[in-house]
């Protein structure tokens, strides 16, 4: 499929009116979990183009072009909002939670598994293991504050068991920065895998930023204030493998390409008939807006599409599914695994006096108000035991134990 060579099927601007831009919602109690990681995912591609075009917006000196821009981000505004309302109204905001970590590590993994650069592979594992520890900690405060198990929700497609702990994720923001592709000599699949997950991450640090205040309870929206603070991170960590050299045209191209290239992904996998419809529909209005960023580069820029992205044939379709083995691998082969600027190393191997220690001390010197641990302190106290889905024991020893929460792994205080 290479969607350069489509003939548009939507000439020009076309808008949806009030009735075609809110869909019937999926059904939270049968649908497929895949179903609504696909909407949280097409969710945050689409927020990302309209965040991208606002910027555009604003950094561009040609009111000419700036119409061309308004005009693109209001297709995408209206993709952007039937797409959120594929969300039920019954699904609470810790429900929704569940599937955003469920994306989380299963988008992650499959990425990584076919990621063939080796420094944004090496980021995808690095935080694989943080947003499956995220995904323990919100399942424990789902269960003690709801009865909820949540491997009814993900359909037992992900082990809830402690990854890298998240009291180890917090890390000085210099550690966060890390090396960019080059958009020249870069695989197709390997800038795909940079924008998608820049964006995935960035919506889920939005939706956590957001709702932090309209949770119920004190113990809640604590853990939602330090997980957004990791997911902001992830955002920096992510966004700084995307190549900074590109145009803004350029870059407008690799959006609408990116975009063309997960709806197609999300309409082959789809069982849901009326979702599935949507992403069809959404894959013709982008490729649309493909065509029109391409027309805009060479008008402006004098640039033929292929100056940007040689081959326009999709690589390898994303496809969303169970990872447990791959996550397991992972995590117990580098869960004591930080970050040191641009480079990953074992936590013991940073000295004493390094920035990540003197960052631990600074935010998190009195472990027992830790969020993240809390929670799963808390739950102990109810239970004698933490909340867990596993199909075997953890592949780290030391997080094992079901009675106490682990604050040194990733973390050597």
């Amino acid at each position: 499929m290479n969607p350069f060579e489509l003939n548009p099927k939507y000439m020009g601007i076309k808008f949806h009116d009030w009735s075609s831009l809110y869909p019937k919602s999926y059904d939270k109690d049968n649908a497929n979990p895949y179903t609504k990681t696909r909407v949280i995912l097409m969710n945050g591609t689409e927020v990302e183009q309209v965040f991208f075009l606002h910027q555009f917006h604003r950094n561009c000196n040609n009111n000419d072009l700036r119409r061309e821009i308004a005009s693109l981000r209001r297709i995408e505004q209206q993709q952007q909002k039937k797409i959120q309302c594929l969300k039920p109204i019954n699904e609470s905001i810790l429900e929704t939670t569940i599937m955003y970590e469920l994306l989380a590590v299963d988008l992650t993994a499959r990425m990584a598994q076919n990621e063939p650069d080796a420094n944004v592979k090496n980021q995808l594992d690095f935080a694989l293991l943080e947003d499956f520890d995220h995904l323990y900690r919100y399942a424990n405060l789902l269960e003690m504050e709801y009865g909820t198990p949540s491997e009814k929700l993900i359909g037992k497609y992900s082990e809830i068991t402690p990854g890298r702990p998240t009291i180890s994720e917090h890390r000085y923001p210099f550690d966060a920065v890390r090396r960019h592709i080059d958009n020249k000599k870069a695989a197709p699949i390997t800038k795909l895998h940079a924008s998608i997950i820049t964006a995935a991450e960035q919506q889920t640090m939005n939706f956590y930023m957001n709702v932090c205040n309209l949770y119920t309870s004190d113990i809640g929206r604590k853990l939602y204030q330090e997980i957004a603070m990791i997911e902001e991170q992830h955002v920096t960590e992510y966004g700084s493998l995307i190549d900074p050299n590109v145009t803004w045209l350029e870059n407008l191209l690799l959006h609408m390409y990116t975009a063309c290239y997960l709806y197609y992904s999300c309409s082959i996998e789809e069982t849901c008939e009326n979702t599935k419809k949507i992403w069809e529909e959404c894959f013709d209005q982008e490729v649309a807006n493909l065509h029109k960023a391409a027309s805009l580069l060479k008008e402006y820029q004098n640039k033929d599409w292929k100056d940007v992205i040689p081959d326009g044939t999709f690589p390898e379709l994303l496809s969303l599914g169970p990872n447990i083995a791959y996550v397991r691998e992972i995590l117990g082969k580098t869960v004591n695994n930080t970050s040191l600027r641009e480079d990953y190393i074992p936590v013991d191997e940073l000295p004493q006096d390094s920035d990540f220690h003197k960052y631990q001390l600074e935010v998190n010197h009195d472990v027992g108000s830790v969020p993240s641990h809390k929670v799963i302190n808390e739950y102990i106290e109810k239970n004698k035991t933490d909340y867990r889905y596993e199909t075997d024991l953890n592949p780290v020893p030391e997080l094992r134990d079901r009675t106490i929460d682990n604050t040194t792994v990733g973390r050597n205080m």
